[in-house]
């Protein structure tokens, strides 16, 4: 079980990575292609650090373990709040934030959406129109304000300051190396670490939803919870809960929305118990910090973290 374990870890330090390079080689081949780099950050920026949660699913539906697919989504929405929003609070406290009431009122729409689609259960392509028409609702209305923001500035700001991985500089062969490092790296990844996961719960007589909502992920949230702690010590709370709000958007209609085409996935009864709801919960948890911009000290901190590490306690019993 221990190498089990570490080919576990090994493939997601892989999948991480994969994702990071081929996000820099897309961003920068359409920027050459001449894409407009607000459309880049909205598509290619947002798809590709999803891109492990995506190949994860995708691969798990393939080796025939959908649940683990359902899972991780369910579980990765749940730790974004309590967890990659708690550990930093925790650490350094986020301040109030600014108005983010609509895209929160998005993500409480999604979460909605998904629990009754998954009560019509097992997930399937008509189920994915859905997912996609809603993520396809929500990319048009951030276009159009981010096109409004830039025209009240003025056209001041900077689209590629915005972008962290654009370089007008970068040659094509190193292009071409990320998009193939990232291409190559992200089945891989996803292999190994389904495969570990797959055995680790066959050993301990778990099922492979648990497995997705705890060991899978946790880690496919790392990257939400590196950039929310920075952020916390810059004292950007609006990074902070903006990337947790995007992220769980992006995993309901996005993840779910391409991978049923992919084959269908059943959902698990005890997920439309108990998990579902949990999700929901953490969702909700945000509304006042949301709507009555309270900041978050680290009081409120521990409780998140107490809250999911009692969750994944609970799940592991």
């Amino acid at each position: 079980m221990i190498d089990e374990f570490g080919f576990a870890v090994l493939g997601l330090v892989i999948l991480l990575l994969a994702g990071d390079v081929l996000v820099k080689g897309a961003v920068n081949l359409a920027l050459r292609l001449g894409i407009p780099a607000l459309i880049v950050s909205l598509t290619i920026v947002a798809f590709g650090t999803s891109a492990p949660e995506l190949l994860i699913s995708i691969q798990s539906i393939l080796d025939g373990v959908p649940g683990l697919a359902l899972g991780n989504v369910v579980g990765s929405n749940t730790a974004n709040v309590l967890l990659v929003l708690g550990i930093p609070a925790l650490m350094a406290g986020l301040a109030a934030t600014s108005d983010t009431r609509r895209e929160y009122m998005f993500m409480m729409a999604a979460t909605v959406l998904f629990i009754a689609l998954s009560f019509m259960g097992p997930l399937t392509w008509w189920h994915g129109i859905i997912l996609l028409a809603g993520l396809a609702f929500v990319l048009g209305d951030a276009v159009r304000k981010a096109r409004a923001h830039r025209k009240a500035v003025n056209g001041a700001v900077d689209e590629l300051d915005e972008l962290e991985e654009a370089d007008p500089d970068m040659p094509w062969w190193k292009i071409g190396l990320y998009l193939v490092l990232g291409l190559v790296g992200l089945p891989l990844g996803a292999s190994l670490l389904i495969d570990s996961a797959t055995a680790i719960a066959t050993e301990y007589g778990i099922s492979d939803a648990v497995i997705g909502l705890t060991l899978v992920a946790v880690g496919t949230s790392l990257p939400e919870l590196a950039t929310t702690v920075m952020a916390a010590l810059r004292r950007q709370a609006d990074v902070a809960i903006g990337n947790v709000i995007g992220s769980n958007v992006f995993n309901l209609l996005a993840i779910i929305g391409v991978a049923v085409f992919v084959g269908p996935i059943p959902v698990d009864p005890e997920i439309l118990r108990f998990d579902l709801w949990v999700m929901l919960a953490a969702s909700l948890i945000l509304a006042p910090f949301v709507f009555f911009r309270w900041g978050m000290g680290r009081v409120v901190g521990l409780a998140f973290t107490a809250l999911y590490v009692g969750y994944i306690l609970l799940l592991l019993a």
